[in-house]
């Protein structure tokens, strides 16, 4: 490390913002910038995302983040990369782009899945990798290209997912890390591609197509002269590959200190809940769903479980709120909406509403996979009102949590909360009687890019290990323990019983559902596609 480098920089290409984070050497944040990230769905369930624009806007990231911090290109000892999971980001001659990355929103590749779940390799491919089959997930991408886009995989040379992309950009090389190469393609257990998961997925013929993998807190690379003149960075600055951005969220935000038995739910557009174990402790659900994933720290592993939506599910009814106010020529913006949430939360009864969070296009994933499952109220009554509705979907939120504990056999010792919404008091609340568990609220601000930056630290010997960094990058940011409310608790003890059984019955409602757009999707010759923000593109 150069002297009079006293910076890391952390970045965080996630689905809807891009962030560039600097951080002191201990752990304190000093300044970030954030660039809204666009990507675009359409009505046949895909979401795909531009490559070439995504790199242009981590480029802006960081020239923002120049204007903030002074001398940053001089005091950067570090560069580490992370960002959203799963999806397809084909790369060919030149480095340049085959298409656009198909993101882990993408829904395209659902009758592939479901093909590849009744093969007979499934089970051992589930038990080396540990994660349940689904749409999100490159390898059900590949497979489901490898048939319909076969001209696609024709043209690439590799497939990367969105950080390696951003890595090849900043560095010039082409590779993965362990989380993600290993819960899509390999075994948890090694750390290395496995050939039965492979031949599972049918995709022998292209495994030419994954890229090295490598370990971000052992190896880095210099920024190119291209990136540096790019970015503003000194060419040479060392850079880190992260690894998936649950990891890195989970990892900024306590999933693993000195306590033992902690887990950490991050409460963002989607819900992912993880526990942290060893390796060799891991065992797997009945139900084949969920995800193990890498943690960069020798023999550690988190398990997971992943709701495709949370506070998605809260911007819905907070967009339609804000509809009908301006229909009758008022305003509220979406701000206003959130911030009167605890008034409503406190006018309302818990536990009289069953709600299903399942308000994603693509269905659930954890913890089961229906890419047909949609939200659901079941128990209203003429006496409800809008604050009954509000408290319902946020319960939905703390049922859904239960429902991927229960799944992983876990009871958290201690729940580590950490996204937008864990801000709310009364959102902690509730997830603290629905797990069951003290709940503390990491005050880290920028945890993905602080995750991937901790293993920038350790990549270029600021720390002798993780553990050391933990204590001092995270450990102090963790909140008081919040002790769940024994009333609260029993309620929700009996409110989860009526949700799981409900969910299971409306399975074959929602295939029902799912076949009546279908038929009425292929009768509409006009598709509309749509960016984030709900402009037709």
């Amino acid at each position: 490390m150069n002297k009079g480098c006293d910076l890391i920089v952390g970045i965080d290409a996630g689905t809807s913002v891009i962030k560039a984070v600097a951080f002191d050497l201990g752990g304190r944040q000093i300044a970030s910038f954030p660039v809204r990230n666009s990507y675009v769905v359409g009505r046949d369930g895909s979401a795909s995302q531009s490559m070439n624009r995504t790199w242009d806007d981590s480029v802006a990231a960081v020239v923002g983040l120049a204007d903030r911090v002074d001398g940053l290109a001089e005091r950067t000892a570090a560069v580490a990369l992370t960002g959203q999971g799963d999806g397809t980001w084909l790369v060919g001659p030149g480095s340049e782009p085959v298409s656009d990355a198909w993101i882990w929103l993408d829904a395209r590749a659902a009758p592939t899945v479901s093909s590849l779940l009744k093969g007979q390799n499934e089970g051992s491919r589930f038990m080396l990798t540990g994660t349940g089959l689904n749409t999100c997930q490159q390898g059900s991408q590949l497979a489901h290209m490898a048939v319909h886009e076969p001209e696609m995989l024709g043209s690439a040379e590799v497939a990367l997912h969105c950080k390696d992309w951003l890595f090849l950009k900043f560095t010039g090389q082409r590779a993965t890390d362990p989380s993600e190469a290993c819960f899509t393609f390999g075994d948890f257990r090694t750390r290395q591609y496995s050939d039965r998961v492979i031949e599972a997925l049918g995709l022998e013929q292209f495994r030419h197509l994954l890229p090295e993998i490598i370990e971000g807190t052992e190896q880095n690379f210099p920024l190119t002269a291209d990136a540096a003149k790019a970015t503003g960075l000194t060419a040479g600055t060392p850079v880190v590959l992260g690894y998936v951005d649950m990891a890195m969220t989970a990892l900024g935000a306590g999933v693993r200190t000195e306590k033992t038995g902690s887990a950490c739910s991050i409460v963002g557009s989607t819900g992912v809940h993880m526990y942290s174990k060893e390796a060799r402790a891991v065992q797997l659900n009945d139900n084949g769903t969920g995800y193990v994933i890498c943690l960069p720290v020798p023999g550690i592993v988190t398990e997971v479980q992943t709701n495709m939506a949370a506070t998605l599910n809260i911007d819905w009814v907070l967009s339609v709120a804000g509809e009908l106010v301006s229909e009758f020529g008022a305003s509220a913006t979406h701000q206003d909406l959130v911030a009167h949430m605890d008034k409503w939360l406190a006018a309302s009864e818990p536990g009289q509403i069953v709600y299903h969070p399942y308000i994603s296009e693509a269905g659930e994933r954890g913890p089961f996979v229906d890419a047909a499952a949609r939200a659901s109220l079941i128990g209203l009554n003429s006496t409800h009102r809008f604050p009954n509705i509000i408290r319902a979907i946020i319960e939905g939120l703390g049922m859904a949590a239960r429902d991927c504990y229960r799944a992983m056999d876990a009871q958290p010792q201690e729940l580590r909360l950490t996204g937008g919404a864990s801000r709310s008091r009364a959102l902690r609340q509730i997830l603290a009687a629905a797990v069951n568990s003290p709940v503390r609220l990491s005050t880290r601000e920028e945890a993905g890019s602080a995750g991937a930056a901790m293993m920038a630290a350790v990549s270029v010997g600021i720390y002798r290990d993780m553990d050391a960094c933990i204590a001092d990058w995270t450990t102090p940011l963790l909140g008081d323990v919040e002790m769940p409310d024994p009333k609260l608790v029993s309620t929700y003890e009996g409110l989860f019983a009526p949700y799981k059984a409900s969910r299971r019955a409306l399975a074959p409602v929602w295939e029902q559902l799912a076949h009546h757009h279908g038929a009425a999707l292929h009768s509409d010759d006009q598709s509309t596609a749509r960016s984030p923000e709900g402009e037709a593109v």
